[in-house]
């Protein structure tokens, strides 16, 4: 799979992605350690932090076909500027990948930056601080 395999799939998403409230529209595509690829939109509805998020809904999507690993993650968000994941993603990509997956963020016209998950995440809350 490449890069680009994976922006076919998150526009895919994106088109699909039901914004009626803020009109911002965001797709996701996630590749899993079996070289399946697993999509995601986001979902709003009229109590805003209800809503669900692209990468959410992609990270929902790779566990239910059996994924447990993100090997990479593609992000799109609106025409001119590449899109970050919010903090609630960040971390739920952070609990799914290891620390240098990569992650794409694309806007729809096709410019794009890289990130790691440790540099857009670097103190993440994980599993060690549960069992205290």
């Amino acid at each position: 799979m490449t890069q680009k395999d994976l922006f076919k799939a998150a526009k895919k998403a994106h088109k699909k992605a039901y914004a009626p409230y803020s009109n911002f529209h965001v797709g996701a595509a996630i590749l899993d350690e079996k070289g399946q690829i697993h999509i995601g939109c986001n979902v709003e509805n009229a109590s805003y932090p209800v809503g669900c998020c692209a990468e959410q809904s992609a990270v929902s999507q790779m566990i239910v076909n059996g994924g447990k690993t993100i090997k990479d993650i593609l992000i799109i968000g609106k025409k001119g500027e590449p899109c970050p994941p919010c903090g609630a993603c960040r971390q739920i990509i952070f609990e799914h990948a290891d620390e240098n997956t990569i992650i794409h963020l694309e806007t729809t016209n096709g410019e794009f930056t890289k990130r790691t998950i440790k540099e857009i995440l670097p103190e993440a809350f994980d599993h060690s601080f549960l069992n205290k």
